[in-house]
């Protein structure tokens, strides 16, 4: 393994380990925040709606901010050990310096727009619609911007990554050793 490579392994690792953390917090900030707003304050389907944003947080945090680092870590790993090439510099750098921002900034403002909800709801508001609009000062433009941005940031950067970890396996004649990247 080539030093690009464990330096790719060991930060996916560190991200990995730091969004566990992140995934733990939130879900402690999740259950200590959705107790301020009692379960007679709201019929069960709007009390719901009121905390959904912020508990997925939790869930997507271990998702995407720790299992699919993990599981990439091992694939940079496994590759080359399953007759595959490494995967090329370029390719580990737009994981790390891409892929990773992205992610962590998604899961930033899913985690600011669970609270949104949640502290709307808790001073009040029951219209989730005029919830929804207000979300980010109410800008849609701001609004689309952010996950339009965040959302194609992560989707391509992880696409091109996942497209040339693909061609780093390349295919194996019978005896199992690779034969380099296919085209």
């Amino acid at each position: 393994m080539t030093s690009t490579a464990r330096s790719t392994v060991r930060t996916l690792i560190r991200f990995a380990v730091a969004m566990a953390i992140f995934g733990l917090l939130v879900g402690i900030s999740y259950q200590e925040s959705a107790k301020k707003l009692p379960y007679g304050a709201l019929p069960a389907g709007p009390h719901l709606e009121a905390v959904i944003h912020l508990s997925l947080v939790h869930g997507h945090a271990f998702t995407l901010g720790m299992l699919l680092p993990l599981a990439l870590a091992g694939a940079l790993v496994l590759g080359p050990k399953a007759g595959g090439r490494e995967v090329p510099a370029w390719a580990q750098r737009v994981l790390t310096r891409g892929t990773l921002p992205f992610a962590a900034a998604a899961l930033v403002l899913q985690l600011i727009k669970g609270y949104h909800f949640l502290l709307m709801a808790r001073a009040g508001e029951r219209d989730f619609a005029v919830i929804d609009h207000a979300f980010l000062g109410g800008s849609h433009i701001l609004r689309y911007a952010l996950y339009g941005v965040i959302h194609t940031g992560l989707g391509l950067t992880l696409g091109i990554f996942l497209v040339m970890l693909w061609r780093s396996l390349g295919k194996t004649n019978a005896g199992g050793t690779g034969e380099g990247i296919s085209s």
